[in-house]
């Protein structure tokens, strides 16, 4: 049984990199935008753009760069349109799948980067871009009318409830006088 090929593939091959960076640019066209889309549950996808600097540490291969992206989610409440721009920094190590042993001993600080496995002689930098921006995606996109839906439909703030455990702090934050 074959894996699908991810929506937004750009295979490197380990061949063409050395010690000395490489520059590459990729950009999403309209279909794949359209199949990341429904992947990770966006409205929309309208750009979709990522520089990279790649360069070999031995088997290794390190990529830093920047991914730019107009998005659209669904509101946790409204289902409305979210729009969003992301503009986020990457700093990634691919190594091979049979280093990953090793790797997961390592006790990584918030300067480290992540590590993706690959095998074969490739990487795809396309499948890196397209995971990093999903995990830049807000997790709980809220719509300007969010707040009204959940009140109309009887869901409370904290600072409402009259019962249970917020209740007891209200009540001694208006005997307080906050």
């Amino acid at each position: 049984m074959t894996t699908p090929a991810p929506e937004f593939s750009r295979p490197v091959r380990l061949d063409t990199l050395g010690e000395a960076d490489r520059t590459i640019e990729i950009e999403a066209s309209a279909e794949e935008r359209a199949a990341l889309a429904k992947r990770f549950g966006l409205l929309s996808l309208d750009r979709l753009v990522a520089t990279a600097s790649l360069h070999r540490e031995g088997q290794a291969v390190l990529a830093t760069g920047r991914i730019e992206a107009d998005v659209a989610q669904p509101c946790t409440a409204t289902g409305e349109p979210v729009p969003a721009a992301i503009d986020e920094s990457f700093r990634l190590r691919f190594i091979p799948e049979d280093q990953i042993g090793d790797a997961d001993e390592i006790e990584l600080s918030e300067s480290d980067c992540d590590t993706i496995p690959f095998a074969g002689g490739q990487i795809d930098i396309g499948e890196a871009v397209a995971e990093t921006m999903a995990l830049a995606l807000d997790p709980f996109p809220r719509s300007p009318n969010a707040d009204a839906v959940l009140k109309a439909a009887g869901v409370l703030k904290e600072d409402e409830v009259e019962t249970g455990p917020f209740a007891a702090l209200k009540a001694l934050k208006d005997k307080l006088g906050g």
